[in-house]
């Protein structure tokens, strides 16, 4: 009789297989649960991984074996390829290989003590039979979580260490001799905002910021020609990705890079040739200061979208005189927060004063103080072109 139409297997009346499918979900909150105590990395991971990722492979590897049960069949090595898929982004976050393993065994070990309960000398037989394909999945199974981690770990450190290091190196000193760069770079100065993960200087806080860091890294392989060359930490960094595309493409990036790493992105970007990948990174590196200073939201920014405030801001004899234009107001704080909200929001004055956190009449009477001091008025179009550039004068200065 062929082995896949024996009877079930069965331990103290159970058959093993539909016994450990139903009680799969309750196992997998134990074993989770042991996690958390018995190993401080997992308990250190974000909650979202932990209910997420970690509990789906927990889920994933039991039905996976009860399938190995019903069929009476030993598992293929081929089979274990979310496993895999989960050790490679645990390489990447940098999670411990011995943490990783350890947490398959106590995942193991729950599954199997369920199992066994009860079991009888007449059992012996199924008893002996479904060990041999237990330890056979635990080999299999260690053994794809443990290459697949290591696969990932060398390729990091090669591409750390390697030619895709060098390149970016190369092109941003202005030096490729040696080298064959990609015809077209996109230039990307980035800086993200902390997970709420982030929070915080354990294992949790670390591997946060390295799954953030490895979400944008994708995002930005995805609409590379080919893989992006990059520099990141936690705050941002530069990416040079060679690009065939244009300018929506790159907003779509930068969207797209928030929403997979849950945070918000700020970039500042050009597109150029390989020899002016330097003079863009330090265009790019004023341009996001500017940004940052003028408190514009997160977004793609180009030299186009900051030509004013560029421009005002190259040192020159007038910005002092712009600077001092404003200078009334240097005792009253409050009428310069209302200018620089006022004037971002076109002088809408229910925006500003939501903003502020005060009533739009308050925004009219400060406004009325803001001329009186300064003899500028918004209403007047010459006036609003000088208030505009005093302020980004005094920003400049600042």
């Amino acid at each position: 009789m062929a082995r896949d139409n024996m009877a079930a297997l069965c331990i103290a009346g159970r058959p093993m297989a539909a016994d450990l499918r139903a009680r799969t979900p309750r196992l997998t909150q134990r074993v989770v649960a042991r996690l958390l105590v018995e190993l401080p990395v997992y308990a250190e991971l974000p909650q979202e991984e932990v209910a997420g990722d970690v509990a789906e492979i927990v889920q994933h590897s039991l039905r996976q074996f009860a399938d190995v049960l019903e069929r009476r069949r030993r598992a293929e090595p081929d089979e274990f390829g979310r496993q895999r898929d989960s050790a490679a982004l645990r390489a990447e976050e940098g999670v411990p290989l011995d943490a990783i393993l350890s947490a398959y065994q106590i995942g193991a070990a729950t599954a199997w003590d369920e199992l066994a309960a009860g079991a009888e000398p007449s059992d012996l037989p199924s008893f002996q039979e479904a060990l041999s394909y237990f330890l056979d999945f635990q080999r299999l199974l260690t053994s794809a979580v443990s290459s697949a981690y290591l696969e990932v770990r060398q390729i990091l450190d090669s591409q750390e260490h390697g030619g895709r290091h060098a390149l970016m190196t190369a092109l941003v000193a202005g030096d490729t001799a040696g080298h064959r760069p990609a015809p077209r770079y996109a230039v990307l100065t980035l800086a993200f905002a902390p997970h709420p993960d982030e929070a915080g200087s354990g294992q949790r806080a670390r591997i946060a910021a390295r799954r953030k860091i490895r979400r944008i890294r994708t995002v930005l392989d995805e609409v590379a020609d080919e893989p992006a060359l990059t520099a990141l930490d936690a705050s941002g960094g530069t990416a040079l990705l060679p690009f065939s595309a244009g300018w929506d493409e790159l907003r779509d990036l930068v969207a797209r890079a928030a929403k997979s790493a849950d945070t918000q992105v700020t970039a500042a970007a050009e597109i150029t040739g390989p020899a002016g990948v330097p003079a863009a990174a330090t265009r790019n590196a004023e341009i996001m200061d500017l940004v940052r200073r003028a408190g514009h939201p997160p977004g793609l920014y180009r030299l186009a979208d900051v030509l004013l405030e560029y421009q005002l801001s190259r040192p020159s004899g007038a910005l002092a005189g712009l600077a001092a234009l404003l200078a009334p107001l240097d005792r009253k704080p409050e009428l310069l927060r209302t200018l620089e909200r006022y004037l971002a929001f076109d002088l809408d004055r229910r925006t500003t004063g939501a903003a502020l956190h005060v009533h739009p009449n308050t925004v009219a009477y400060r406004v009325r103080r803001i001329s009186a001091l300064t003899g500028l008025d918004p209403a007047r179009p010459r006036d609003l072109q000088l208030l505009h550039a005093a302020l980004i004068a005094r920003r400049a200065l600042s």
